[in-house]
């Protein structure tokens, strides 16, 4: 277990986890940038993808972000035609995001790519090492959410 009282071992830590984050959003940052899009972009699109009919303030719940913030990225993704924001049957002013057909296209490709990378990963650290890259996550975003 790294001394995290030493300076030495929390950069190393601090590193490996920059430069595989890095690693993880490099071929998906390009691909956005082909379209003039950017990582936020992919925020938006990876969490309409995961829960499909997603409100605008549930999106900006998951984000983190402010309405001001998360505006003009996602009027660029309507305006691109890739996410449609409809009426809500049940409330008129709750808008309801969701992919066109060239939206859920990119957000595929996007995670096939990911995808790709963390399958490798997997392989190469072992079952033991993905458990653990896994609770530790768990326990960031547990800790993230009680402050």
């Amino acid at each position: 277990m790294p001394d995290l009282k030493k300076s030495s071992d929390q950069r190393l830590i601090m590193e490996r986890f920059f430069l595989g984050y890095q690693a993880f959003t490099a071929k998906p940052d390009e691909m956005l940038a082909r379209r003039g899009l950017s990582r936020v972009h992919h925020r938006i699109l990876f969490f309409i993808a995961s829960y499909p009919d997603l409100s605008v303030k549930q999106l900006l719940g998951y984000l983190g972000v402010s309405k001001q913030a998360l505006n003009t990225p996602l009027r660029q993704l309507i305006e691109m035609h890739l996410v449609e924001s409809l009426t809500a049957e049940d409330d008129k002013r709750k808008r309801m995001l969701r992919f066109t057909r060239e939206g859920a296209k990119l957000e595929q490709a996007l995670r096939r790519e990911q995808i790709r990378l963390i399958e490798k990963a997997f392989n190469e650290a072992g079952e033991e090492a993905v458990s653990g890259w896994l609770a530790v996550n768990q326990a960031l975003t547990n800790l993230a959410h009680r402050n």
